[in-house]
């Protein structure tokens, strides 16, 4: 049996429940020439098509962390000289720039605080005056600092001034609603390990037939082979993938998505929800700041380091000592924020009661 060594708390990868470890250890077969594993897949992507909200002919499945679909939509829609949009107020959203210029493009950033969500009128404001751009990257939740972005909004936005949309939803999708049609997220993009709760490995994105089109009709070829989505069009029909489908992942992924559809994904939010504002309260009990003002995650929960401590000390010693482990964070808020994740099989009250009992026996020493 699976038996972790301690409380996973961290925002993502979170904690893995039995049986989709158990699935993860049953024969793979052969997922190059196996006909039943092309239907297995098939299956798989019309029941997560229901929790990314749109058709199944849409759904990808790739081998890797997220940030190889984060790369793949970026290699798949730029050309040398597009213009790309980059809005973001954090360390992620910012960083869609780095991967823009290596395929040529040319990204022009639209900063906000990071300690609020995207102001929506700011970027009408600013598209007023300048709509140029052939795609748009924003993040929809932040997760170095917990952030949560109008999405829904800024999706809308975009397309009226016919702007593709690229959305970065892998640390919000399952804990907040998302609906990639609704909103009209032209790729969106997903990792097993936030709030899937299935082992990292696995990165999975909507592709809306705008993007399609977009990335059919390039004028220069894709400049990766791995990271090129048009070999993924019509996997199923053609009974050809790009590269050997990781099976084993994607079999305990399966689980992780029927355990997700068996609760039923408004009460999947739900959850998240009441754990979060749970959580926020709870540290507010203990005297501690959190990091953000307003535009709170339900998946994570960032805030300052107690006074006396340094992060990764705290850290050590409520994994040693009390065998829970949160995280810290990066870039500028590194030295200064810790974080707990509360998404997928994290997100019960129980658990975040255990970890304020800790952090609170810890302050109290």
């Amino acid at each position: 049996m699976y038996k972790p060594d301690y409380l996973m708390m961290t925002p993502g990868p979170s904690i893995v429940r039995q049986n989709v470890m158990e699935r993860r250890a049953e024969f793979f077969g052969n997922p190059d020439l196996d006909e039943d594993f092309f239907k297995f897949y098939d299956k798989l992507a019309e029941k997560t098509a229901k929790i990314f909200g749109c058709k199944k002919e849409s759904m990808i499945f790739m081998s890797g962390e997220g940030m190889v679909g984060l790369d793949s939509a970026c290699a798949s829609l730029t050309e040398p000289g597009d213009r790309v949009l980059v809005i973001e107020n954090g360390l992620f959203g910012a960083g869609f720039a780095d991967m823009v210029k290596p395929y040529g493009g040319e990204p022009v950033t639209l900063s906000f605080d990071t300690k609020r969500k995207i102001d929506i009128e700011k970027v009408k404001e600013f598209l007023e005056k300048d709509s140029n751009f052939k795609f748009a990257t924003v993040v929809h939740c932040d997760t170095p600092t917990g952030v949560l972005n109008d999405v829904k909004e800024i999706c809308r936005l975009l397309k009226s001034k016919g702007i593709l949309t690229v959305v970065d939803t892998v640390a919000a999708i399952g804990g907040e609603h998302f609906n990639a049609e609704e909103f009209g997220a032209d790729i969106a993009l997903g990792g097993s390990q936030k709030c899937f709760s299935a082992p990292p490995g696995i990165t999975m994105l909507s592709v809306s037939d705008d993007a399609w089109e977009a990335i059919k009709n390039r004028k220069t070829p894709i400049a990766s082979f791995y990271c090129n989505l048009s070999y993924w069009e019509n996997c199923v029909e053609k009974k050809l993938f790009p590269y050997t489908m990781p099976s084993s992942d994607l079999m305990g992924f399966d689980t992780a998505v029927d355990n997700i559809l068996e609760e039923g994904i408004e009460n999947l939010v739900e959850r998240h929800h009441k754990t979060a504002e749970y959580c926020r309260e709870g540290l507010k009990k203990l005297g501690l700041k959190l990091y953000l003002e307003d535009d709170f995650s339900s998946t994570v929960t960032a805030f300052y380091v107690p006074d006396g401590f340094i992060v990764n000390g705290f850290i050590k010693k409520l994994k040693d000592e009390y065998k829970i482990f949160i995280g810290g964070s990066y870039g500028p808020y590194a030295d200064k924020v810790l974080r707990i994740g509360h998404m997928g099989e994290s997100a019960k009250i129980e658990y975040i009661e255990k970890t304020l009992t800790a952090i609170k026996n810890i302050l109290e020493k």
